[in-house]
């Protein structure tokens, strides 16, 4: 009883973790035409709010992997929850942009740390067949959080302005790092303890599935950030959609995901992973279908791109589950290092493309549409390949 009693409580701390991953982001996008207006910013300077956040997330993320890997999961934790209170406190009581800045850059910093070491608490506990439900259901627990981060933030902006979204990033950050401190247990590391060096990361990338895993992880990733950074500006700037109705039809997106991945995680255990995946690639070729005709057609009509793109985040639920963990298992000794690759690449990535569709963004989805389904093109192909890779998918049946 005390026993169970002790895993519900550390999975309630890493349910928060993964609450506050999901909503550092898209709890503060609805403030965006307010925060353009106060400091007098340009679209492309309102996208450098997102990608500062992802550039201090992905420098942190190296060190936060090996780290964990040196010293353990739990004092990283709670250090990077500490930096991420910082930042959200210099956020909220910023008189410049310059300073938000800073506070976004030290949000980044700071989430990395709670937002891929609570998925390897769980590797470290669980096996990979326990691991691949438990993560279906952090997933869709994250992707809620996500889901209806835009809508609680749409509000909060509505009635408190952009300040009140970061002093409730600021509350969630504090509470989870005391449910951090005292509920999530210091765990021995594993002998002989693994050296401090970036040989680590060599060895990682001298293995050629692994960097087909990363790769695809990264491409996947990509095309949901560029339309999350980028939709504020497109549904409220130019499609006419009010702030009260922004949060539903991005939250749509994450609330789908979420109980798809939710429903997964029930029946992940019953059915072929190989023809999921192939299922997965599929979809993947109709939501690049659709979402290019979207865009050759540059639709203004939010329902239809919104729609569109669904067809996408649908098809993400599958590979987002199975692949995360067995990658994890082709090299267990620096899971830490490897899930750090694949969060950081996903963040540059991202960074790079929401720069990118800032720069050519001329007030219609057309130009961020081919950017996103090039990106969606690279993710079928490395799909595809990882599928008919024996090395990866022999390594998930026999860790089954």
């Amino acid at each position: 009883m005390k026993q169970a009693f002790s895993k519900t409580l550390l999975l309630s701390a890493i349910i928060l973790m993964d609450m506050l991953a999901g909503m550092e982001l898209d709890l503060f996008v609805p403030s965006f035409p307010e925060l353009q207006d106060t400091f007098n910013l340009t679209p492309f300077l309102v996208e450098g709010l997102l990608s500062i956040n992802f550039l201090g997330y992905c420098l942190s993320l190296f060190f936060v992997g090996e780290l964990a890997d040196h010293y353990g999961r739990k004092p990283v934790i709670l250090t990077g929850l500490l930096v991420f209170i910082a930042g959200s406190i210099l956020c909220l009581f910023a008189p410049f942009y310059s300073f938000l800045l800073i506070g976004r850059f030290m949000q980044g910093v700071g989430i990395a740390a709670p937002a891929i070491l609570s998925f390897l608490i769980i590797a470290d506990t669980y096996p990979l067949k326990k691991q691949q439900s438990l993560f279906a259901i952090l997933n869709g627990i994250m992707n809620a959080s996500v889901g209806i981060a835009p809508v609680i933030g749409s509000y909060i902006a509505l009635y408190f302005h952009w300040q009140g979204n970061f002093a409730a990033l600021l509350l969630l950050g504090i509470v989870t790092f005391f449910m951090s401190l005292f509920f999530v247990p210091s765990y021995p590391r594993v002998e002989p303890k693994e050296t401090f060096s970036a040989k680590g990361y060599v060895n990682i990338i001298k293995s050629k599935p692994l960097v087909l895993g990363i790769t695809h992880f990264i491409m996947q990733f990509t095309p949901y950030w560029i339309f999350v950074g980028m939709s504020p500006l497109l549904y409220m700037g130019d499609l006419g959609v009010s702030l009260k109705q922004f949060g539903y039809y991005q939250g749509t997106l994450a609330f789908v995901f979420a109980m798809g991945s939710l429903l997964f995680g029930l029946i992940v255990a019953k059915y072929d992973q190989v023809k999921m995946l192939k299922v997965s690639g599929y979809m993947f070729i109709i939501g690049f279908i659709s979402l290019g005709w979207v865009a050759f057609l540059d639709s203004f009509d939010p329902v239809v791109i919104t729609l569109a793109f669904l067809v996408f985040v649908i098809a993400c639920i599958v590979p987002s589950t199975i692949l995360y963990p067995v990658l994890l298992e082709l090299m267990p000794r620096a899971k830490g290092r490897v899930s750090a690759l694949m969060q950081g690449g996903r963040l540059i990535f991202a960074a790079l493309g929401l720069q990118l569709a800032g720069y050519f963004y001329q007030g219609s989805f057309r130009n961020v549409g081919l950017i996103i389904i090039a990106f969606i093109g690279l993710s079928t192909m490395t799909l595809f390949t990882i599928v008919n890779r024996r090395d990866i998918m022999e390594r998930e049946k026999e860790r089954l």
